[in-house]
């Protein structure tokens, strides 16, 4: 069934997760009931607890609203005075405290009240799904267990990219099918199936890997700031590695989660690896749980990272990181040499290293059959819920399947595993021991002894890359379609449907001299011989930046050198192509995902249409480096406040675009990208990032199909010195109150002269090569300038701006 059959949802308690949740709805224009317990008899109003939790919801970093004002969508409701709400939703998401009696309690009273089509979830994180359902054992409540099944978010829902699934064995699988298509593509998730077992999947491998981590660094000696140094990017992880994400998850809830394995998995193999560590323990009998509470493995004083001592039961300095040795091993990007150095050096933190992967490959190996459909299916839970590059069984096959599996059974044999259980046979012999867990025929299944394919749901259709899996042989877009034509800064191609691609090879995807030329190619090409012209990035899907700005290290030579001169024909070039976009004859629809930057703001700016990521960060930031916007940004923003203002004040209308200019501001959202003005309110935003070339696509040849024109190169009015006036009033106060720098105060004016369109009487009438020859003049006073150059160099060398 489609996911747009879910058209109103209500989350039952308003907690962290519970009101988080239900913000990720509001962001996707999903309207939301929010319950929680009324207030007490002599506090008002009633609703007080959820109106406190959403009015918290404005306050939270990182925010979960994409737009903060969007708090008012969601709707404040109580379990005594608005039940009859939840007749109007199709969903319905209980995120109440993790007791089930709680649950049960809750379960009753809301049952009468749902719906005969509604989904019933629960997000809880661990507790059983199908003893869960039994709270809803009435016979009248038949129906809706069938309806009934686990959606597990992860904290914080909107950033964190996994949802497990959870059925019960009564769990209609339509039901499931229809949750996950609404998942993924209205709220842009990655949704894992899993099976109910206690933790289900992420948590119940990524707290083992966890306790494995903490005992292995105790036998070896080795320091928590040292552990997570590697154990984090260094190992393609979440750079908080293992001691830091417990202090950010926060230790008591992690000691919930291990008693939970404690508690429901008594005679697991690796029973006694679910111990709590004695130190972790310490911590919470203190109230010592982490980043909330200011303490925990690791603590701030002033300035100063603390780490804990355990020895001591002091906090000393942090800052300890890898041997030189293990980093240099670690940079091997042959994972096959890597695993076999770690395996044999006999470095205390190689051999630490080792243990991690060992224990992991052995206990995913065990319990693959008991926690998922698939081994797919664990790798992206750990992808997707953990922060992983790679899933421990796409680690393992990349290293050597048999080598490794070797290793792992040699070293329990001897003893040094964490449990004396062999490997199951299906690792040591048969299919997978000759071609690994990932092919193209699919993933193994322990359970069903067979590979199973990716899900087919009507949904995936959308995804024209599915996310990769190692081993899976499947493009991911960098060798996919025709190339049209091919350098080392871009690729044009296409997929044989009348569309081309531009995708840019350079790093960041910045704008060098080679991009430039290519996109007047692809502008040429797609006019010729197409119905559209994308711009897209082939790992946008990935975290990846549609554009970060113009390269400066291609300019850095010549300002060093003095010649800036140099530099005005490249101006030149960027603008002229970013015209050629704009009044290109064919759609140019810009697919934004992650950082679009400077150069790359201007971009998506001249485009005739934009399909943004929800998690698209945008913004002009040249004045971060000593700079102002010269690819035609700020001609955009006088053109589009004239467009605005229908006849009114116009400088009130180039007042907040100037502004956000001026102090390089940058969306959270693309939500706020289109208040900001970036992006134009009837540009599409899309949620989930391997949609965004199919919708792009797809909008390009719909444009194509409603016989699509260019706009007009029309004349517009100017502020003129009116408006240059009122910027520089209000810069002048803002340089003598210290909130800004003398050059600070330049580059504002400059932005003002240029969007104010120069000293001209107000209502002066320009066209767009006024504006750019102004916007070209200023970039190349501020090359010379000492402070701009310093900003610049500051940037290139520390990756931070300066402000002088």
């Amino acid at each position: 069934m489609p996911n747009f059959m879910v058209k109103k949802v209500a989350v039952l308690g308003a907690g962290v997760m519970g009101a988080q949740i239900a913000a990720h709805c509001v962001n996707a224009r999903v309207p939301v009931v929010l319950f929680d317990l009324p207030a007490p008899a002599d506090a008002k109003p009633k609703n007080g607890i959820v109106l406190r939790a959403i009015d918290n919801l404005k306050k939270m970093n990182p925010a979960p609203l994409g737009n903060p004002a969007h708090a008012a969508c969601i709707t404040a409701a109580n379990y005594e005075d608005d039940l009859a709400l939840l007749t109007e939703c199709d969903l319905i998401i209980e995120a109440v405290a993790e007791r089930m009696d709680i649950k049960h309690a809750l379960y009753q009273k809301v049952a009468p009240y749902i719906a005969e089509h509604t989904i019933f979830a629960s997000n809880t994180s661990g507790l059983s799904i199908t003893q869960l359902s039994e709270g809803l054992a009435l016979a009248a409540h038949a129906s809706l267990k069938e309806r009934f099944c686990g959606v597990h978010f992860f904290n914080p829902p909107r950033y964190m990219h996994l949802v497990e699934l959870i059925p019960t064995s009564a769990t209609r699988p339509e039901i499931l099918d229809r949750l996950e298509s609404f998942l993924t593509t209205t709220l842009g998730k990655g949704v894992v199936r899993a099976k109910d077992t206690p933790n289900f999947i992420a948590n119940r491998v990524g707290i083992f890997g966890m306790l494995s981590t903490i005992y292995q660094a105790e036998k070896f000696g080795l320091s928590c700031d040292v552990v997570d140094d590697l154990t984090g990017a260094k190992l393609g992880r979440a750079k908080s590695g293992t001691f830091r994400t417990a202090d950010v998850v926060g230790l008591d809830t992690m000691a919930h989660v291990i008693k939970t394995m404690q508690d429901k998995l008594p005679n697991d193999p690796f029973a006694a690896a679910y111990q709590m560590p004695a130190v972790l323990a310490q911590l919470v009998a203190k109230g010592a749980l982490g980043q909330k509470t200011g303490a925990g493995y690791y603590k701030k004083v002033g300035k100063e990272i603390l780490r804990l001592d355990a020895a001591k039961g002091e906090y000393v300095s942090a800052g300890a990181t890898a041997d030189d040795f293990i980093k240099r091993v670690l940079k091997e990007k042959d994972l096959v040499k890597r695993m076999q150095v770690l395996r044999d050096a006999k470095h205390p933190q190689a051999q630490f290293l080792w243990a991690i992967f060992r224990d992991m490959f052995h206990y995913i190996a065990i319990h693959l059959h008991e926690i998922a459909d698939n081994a797919r299916d664990v790798d992206f839970a750990m992808r997707w819920g953990f922060g992983w590059q790679l899933g421990p069984f796409e680690i393992w096959q990349a290293s050597g399947w048999q080598q490794v599996a070797s290793w792992v059974q040699q070293d329990i044999n001897a003893g040094k595993a964490l449990c004396n259980v062999p490997l199951p046979a299906w690792v040591l012999q048969g299919a997978v021991h000759e071609a690994g867990v990932h092919t193209a025929l699919g993933s193994y299944s322990a359970l069903d002894n067979r590979y199973i394919p990716r899900a087919a749901l009507p949904v995936y259709q959308r995804q024209v890359f599915r996310a990769p899996l190692l081993g899976e042989g499947v493009s991911n877009g960098k060798t996919a379609g025709s190339t049209v034509w091919e350098d080392a800064s871009i690729r044009l191609w296409h997929q044989d449907d009348g569309i081309l691609i531009a995708s840019f090879k350079t790093k960041m995807h910045v704008i060098d001299r080679g991009v430039i030329a290519g996109l007047n190619r692809a502008i040429a090409l797609a006019e010729q011989e197409y119905q559209g012209l994308v711009l897209w990035q082939i790992d946008a899907a990935e975290g990846g930046a549609f554009c970060a700005g113009a390269d400066l290290q291609m300019m850095m030579p010549l300002i060093l050198s003095g010649n800036t001169a140099a530099l005005e024909p490249e101006i030149a070039r960027l603008q002229d192509m970013h015209q050629a976009l704009k009044y290109a004859r064919v759609p140019v629809v810009a697919a934004v995902a992650g950082l679009a930057l400077g150069g790359g703001c201007e971009l998506l700016m001249h485009a005739a249409k934009r399909v943004a990521l929800f998690e698209s960060y945008i913004g002009l930031v040249e004045v971060g480096v000593g700079l102002i916007p010269a690819g035609g940004g700020l001609k955009e923003i006088a053109a589009r406040a004239v467009k605005n203002a229908k006849g009114n004040d116009l400088f009130q209308f180039l007042k907040p675009a100037l502004t956000q200019a001026a102090s390089a501001s940058v969306s959270k959202s693309a939500l706020e990208a289109q208040e900001m003005g970036y992006l134009s309110s009837d540009d599409i935003i899309v949620f989930h990032p391997y949609e965004l070339l199919s919708v792009a696509k797809t909008t390009a040849r719909a444009m194509f199909e409603a016989a699509y024109r260019p706009p007009l190169p029309l004349p517009f009015p100017v502020a003129g010195r009116y408006g240059i006036a009122n910027v520089m009033a209000q810069l002048v106060n803002m340089r003598d109150g210290g909130f800004i720098s003398k050059h600070d105060e330049k580059l504002g004016s400059m932005i003002a002269n240029i969007v104010c369109g120069g000293d001209v009487e107000p209502g002066s009438v320009v066209d767009e090569q006024w504006l750019l020859d102004l916007e070209r003049q200023a970039f190349m006073e501020l090359l010379k300038h000492p402070k701009s150059q310093e900003r610049l160099m500051g940037m290139m060398q520390n990756g931070k701006p300066v402000r002088n």
